[in-house]
């Protein structure tokens, strides 16, 4: 009998893309006081760690962020999208309620051979793709996989609440998986709780061609911290221990990027020094799916993570969802 040849998924290339117009703390505060809402980088940085987000003008949508990441990640790892066989795209701001955002970005890259699918988790939503994609991979159903990580949530903010649209931001990430027969994504759990669904969501639609509902995002933040904290302690001992390894073990930790807050406590409660978490929020703000794979590729084009390291991603958000995701670059 032949020996049987495990099939792993690699991620062998990645991109991103951000919105041009960049909104400073300053710059919002002096917007938001025009509203008659007061606020102040300081204000927001000590909160958030946030300085700056990027922020798409009215009519880009997500598919048109998301199609740039993709053809990025593609010229990274030097693959043509006819390859492509299958596309996952996490978005909790899709352009349309149907067809999916997958199947506008694969018609703009002109990747014809592909399957393509959304999956909504929110700010777990790359997570959650990721490993749809892998399963697709290790199961023999696809050889070679974009997931893409694209939200325009500044359509879904309410600008008139300090406490939630000083938070986020625009963009887009993307990574490519391939087939192969040496170790990529080790392991990686998914978790849910619907239970808690009240403490962050956008709990509005439309029906009948009336919006119903509430249709911006709202937050109790303190709960959201506690639970966020929590979570992604314990995922990442989960994921570690699937891989048998110890979380001392990992070179970078890659949070969902929603309050530097949240990425320090995290990086205390696993003892992991701050030097090997990737922080991007400062910049970016909290873009929910796209905030992993933005940093994801920050991170590998300014050469902190190099090839043959342990890289742990994690999510937290909205549903109430969480996971992590265990890559060997």
């Amino acid at each position: 009998m032949s020996a049987v040849t495990s099939i792993w998924s690699k991620l062998v290339g990645s991109g991103s893309c951000l919105p041009p117009r960049v909104v400073s703390n300053d710059d919002l505060a002096a917007d938001l006081a025009t509203r008659g809402i007061e606020t102040s980088d300081q204000w927001i940085v000590e909160r958030t760690g946030i300085r700056q987000r990027h922020i798409a003008e009215r009519g880009v949508t997500t598919s048109q962020l998301g199609t740039e990441a993709a053809k990025r990640a593609l010229a990274d790892a030097g693959v043509d999208a006819s390859e492509v066989d299958l596309i996952v795209v996490a978005t909790s701001t899709p352009d349309f309620v149907f067809p999916s955002t997958a199947c506008l970005i694969q018609a703009n890259i002109g990747a014809t051979n592909a399957a393509a699918f959304d999956v909504q988790a929110v700010c777990t939503g790359f997570i959650y793709a990721l490993t749809t994609a892998d399963s697709f991979i290790r199961a023999g159903r696809a050889r070679c996989a974009l997931v893409i990580g694209a939200e325009v949530f500044s359509r879904i903010l309410d600008w008139s609440d300090r406490g939630t649209c000083v938070l986020f931001g625009d963009g887009a990430g993307a990574v490519v998986l391939k087939a192969s027969d040496e170790p990529g994504l080790l392991s990686a759990k998914l978790h849910s709780d619907g239970s808690q669904m009240k403490i962050l969501c956008a709990a509005g639609n439309v029906a009948y061609g009336e919006v119903t509902g509430d249709p911006f995002l709202r937050m109790e933040g303190q709960a959201v911290f506690k639970l966020a904290v929590n979570v992604l302690d314990k995922v990442a001992r989960e994921v570690s221990e699937e891989a048998g390894i110890s979380v001392a073990d990992i070179d970078w930790l890659i949070p969902h990027q929603a309050n530097v807050r949240i990425l320090n406590a995290v990086a205390r409660k696993l003892d992991l020094p701050s030097e090997r978490v990737v922080v991007t929020v400062d910049q970016h703000a909290n873009t929910s799916a796209a905030s992993v794979p933005l940093a994801l590729d920050v991170a590998r084009r300014d050469g902190r993570i190099k090839p043959g390291q342990l890289v742990m991603l994690q999510g937290v958000g909205g549903g109430f969802t969480w996971g992590a995701a265990l890559v060997r670059m």
